[in-house]
């Protein structure tokens, strides 16, 4: 069996990884991080029964996973600009889609791992086939390596994607800053009560809030602005700069309980600009490299993203152990199905992404929402 080497050390390369080591496949993941614990790894997670849930049983990490959901996660609560509650949903604690830190995710996947198999701040530079489907990859600060079988799970600016198909991500037109509230119980007692235990979402045509409890009592937040590219370039959130002040003005009018987790959010806030793979995208078959996650199929997030990556990595594994002498194969088998799950999951992320930010929002999400609990 050849040897497989991933690139990037988030939540798909990360599942594949595992998936190939309980397989008894040899893996090495390179990540250009220098450590685990270089940076956040951004907040909670529904994980779902059809994919994540599944990826993680073909990990045998099940167990490690339903120690770390948070408990209350699961609710869902859909309002207007003036904080009016326009759909509730309880966590009745189904298991269908529990929330979780991704930060924990990764920890569990990280820490299932032998030592060593992780090789951090590896930042890959350049890449060229050498034949026979090998490939020669080049890091920096000089370090070379030849890999047997790659696979580029290296997110949406995939340096492996390039040796595939050379198309880089387009801007979707619209924009996320995240803040975070602190003691929001004591501190915060309306924008918690608006919150609740889950996940808020507060909506108007263009603009929304999205809030998720997490534990320690803390509220993180998504401000979403459907808003020109060059309008988030000038914002700059440096100390003494004044855009959160312009943020919170595209909002002037909304209940104070929401344009809280805009002016009252603690540490910097981040941009976060939205991407996505052009519509129908797909890249050739080339011998011994393929693609999961963002790398391969990456578009706006409507909840599906983590779950497709995990999925994506957790197939390929289990397709690369059952054709043992023909890679090939394997990656062509995953290819497959990918292309087909990854075009489904695009044309619900364009569906969610119009009716929370369209010109019908809450409306439309609302509706949405109760027909999906009705059925």
């Amino acid at each position: 069996m050849k040897p497989v080497t991933i690139i990037g050390a988030g939540l798909g390369g990360l599942t594949l990884a595992r998936v190939l080591y309980v397989r008894g496949i040899p893996v090495t993941v390179y990540e250009s991080d220098p450590s685990a614990e270089a940076r956040t790894q951004g907040g909670q997670l529904d994980i779902h029964e059809e994919n994540g849930q599944l990826a993680l049983e073909a990990a045998a990490l099940t167990a490690e996973f339903r120690s770390i959901i948070h408990p209350g996660g699961e609710a869902t609560r859909i309002l207007d600009q003036h904080g009016a509650l326009r759909y509730q949903e309880t966590d009745e604690g189904s298991g269908g889609r529990p929330e979780v830190l991704r930060g924990d995710l990764r920890r569990i996947l990280i820490e299932s791992l032998p030592t060593g198999t992780i090789q951090w701040g590896m930042k890959l530079t350049g890449l060229r086939p050498l034949g026979d489907g090998r490939h020669e990859l080049n890091f920096a600060r000089g370090a070379t390596v030849t890999s047997e079988l790659l696979v580029g799970a290296d997110g949406a600016w995939s340096k492996v994607r390039a040796l595939l198909r050379d198309v880089k991500p387009e801007y979707a037109g619209l924009g996320y800053i995240e803040t975070y509230l602190h003691d929001v119980d004591r501190r915060h007692v309306a924008t918690a009560e608006a919150v609740g235990s889950g996940v808020m979402f507060a909506l108007a045509p263009g603009q929304g809030i999205v809030g998720h409890r997490e534990a320690n009592d803390i509220i993180h937040s998504y401000i979403q602005l459907r808003r020109p590219l060059e309008w988030f370039d000038a914002l700059d959130f440096s100390e003494g700069s004044d855009s959160i002040t312009r943020v919170a003005a595209e909002f002037a009018g909304w209940a104070p309980e929401l344009t809280a987790l805009i002016t009252e959010g603690e540490g910097s806030p981040v941009k976060r600009m939205i991407y996505g793979l052009p519509d129908g995208f797909r890249y050739r078959r080339v011998a011994g490299a393929s693609l999961i996650g963002d790398a391969a199929h990456l578009m706006p997030p409507a909840g599906e993203g983590a779950n497709l990556a995990m999925f994506d990595g957790a197939e390929l594994g289990r397709l690369i152990a059952e054709h043992p002498d023909d890679a090939e194969k394997a990656f062509a088998l995953y290819e497959e199905g990918m292309f087909s799950r990854s075009e489904a999951a695009a044309e619900l992320s364009q569906l969610v992404l119009g009716l929370t930010l369209g010109e019908q929002s809450p409306n439309g999400f609302v509706d949405f929402f109760t027909e999906a609990a009705a059925e």
